[in-house]
């Protein structure tokens, strides 16, 4: 089963990362409130890019590392300007989707 990374902008300017097998359910959970605590205080505006992996494991370990990511990097990296083998260690890099391409969430 494919897992995905997916960042959100958030009402207070912040972006949410996070992991899910869909990310639309999850972004209709963020938004009614049942999502992470993080996004009950900064409500989530809209899914900024998602980002296909191999499995949880895989998605996991993108996760740690996309999250310790400024703000503006993950803009970037939402943007393209970044790809996603480019800001984790060379041990995960195998771990993300062949085709490697951001997923328009």
């Amino acid at each position: 089963m494919a897992w995905f990374l997916y960042l959100l902008e958030c009402s207070d300017g912040s972006v949410y990362t996070g992991i899910a097998t869909d990310v639309a359910a999850r972004f209709e959970k963020h938004l009614s409130g049942t999502g992470a605590r993080y996004t009950r205080s900064r409500k989530p505006v809209r899914v900024l890019a998602s980002f296909e992996l191999a499995d949880r494991s895989s998605a996991s370990s993108a996760e740690y590392w996309v999250k310790r990511l400024t703000a503006a990097d993950k803009r970037a990296l939402a943007a393209g300007v970044f790809t996603l083998q480019s800001v984790l260690p060379v041990a995960a890099v195998n771990d993300v989707a062949e085709d490697g391409e951001r997923s328009d969430g």
